[in-house]
């Protein structure tokens, strides 16, 4: 075999896993949302997360599928002892695809492993301000964003959210933060002409940033104020915990947000309070 031959069969078959590994992975995927939930995994859910039952009839299959692909695919990992039960999974997943709900086929492509705490965690943290001077310290969290590939949860905050009576979600948070890391919809875009989402948000931002300076009480969280990425991550919390009240204090945040998310939950039901955990 000559060497020009076999340089033509290496092209050949980069470009074969180039173009195949895409439809092999979207047939695969397929075939995961056609099998969706069971029954039990929907009345675990029923319990578990208020708001699933919320998601209109049409939505709630698109989401079972989506649910079912994101089982299959991240890889989810027990800290501190814990042991991550495929309820937990169930939980944690569902919350996570509200967000890809009404967005395209991807479910947090780039994300490989969920890390699970039983409670929150201390993480070492190094921050170099204006002038160059390191300062090292250890922050407890609820939740971190590591990167694309990776997100950290507590179990325990997992379970104080989600339950439709209080813009509090944990999941919502980070995986909030992975589509921002992925889109850059909270990137400072004030002084552009733009009248998309993530302009919108902007403007919302600093008149957030505003009303905490004067000592108001705003609707969202203050935490929200700490930067451009806080408030989009706080902000989404709103969006699918609290939706009517977001919408009627701040109809432009919700805007925005429905645009970004592509999902009207306003005009979903009411969520009831489940049973317990």
């Amino acid at each position: 075999m000559t060497a020009g031959l076999l340089v033509v069969l290496a092209a050949a078959a980069v470009i074969a896993w180039i173009v195949g590994g895409p439809l092999l992975a979207a047939r695969r995927r397929a075939a995961l949302r056609a099998v969706g939930l069971s029954d039990a995994e929907r009345a675990i859910l029923s319990r578990r997360v208020p708001l699933y039952r919320c998601v209109p009839p049409g939505l709630r299959e698109r989401l079972d599928g989506l649910i079912r692909v994101f089982l299959a695919e991240k890889e989810f990992i027990g800290c501190g002892g814990l042991e991550v039960t495929p309820a937990m999974k169930l939980t944690i997943a569902t919350q996570a695809c509200l967000l890809v709900l009404g967005r395209d086929e991807h479910v947090y492509d780039e994300l490989r492993s969920v890390l699970v705490y039983p409670s929150q965690f201390v993480v070492p943290q190094t921050w170099h301000d204006e002038d160059g001077v390191v300062t090292e310290e250890e922050s407890v969290l609820a939740g971190q964003a590591w990167d694309v590939s990776r997100i950290i949860l507590s179990w325990e905050d997992v379970t104080a959210g989600g339950r439709g009576d209080e813009a509090y979600n944990v999941v919502v948070h980070e995986f909030a933060h992975y589509l921002d890391h992925e889109t850059g919809v909270s990137l400072d875009v004030a002084g552009r002409e733009d009248s998309g989402p993530a302009a919108l948000l902007a403007r919302e931002y600093e008149a957030l940033c505003q009303a905490v300076e004067r000592g108001e009480e705003p609707f969202l969280d203050p935490y929200a104020a700490e930067d451009e990425a806080e408030f989009f991550a706080v902000a989404s919390e709103a969006f699918i915990e609290t939706p009517r009240e977001i919408a009627a204090a701040h109809p432009d945040i919700y805007a925005a947000l429905a645009s970004f998310y592509r999902l009207d939950p306003a005009s979903w039901p009411v969520p009831r309070r489940g049973p317990g955990r």
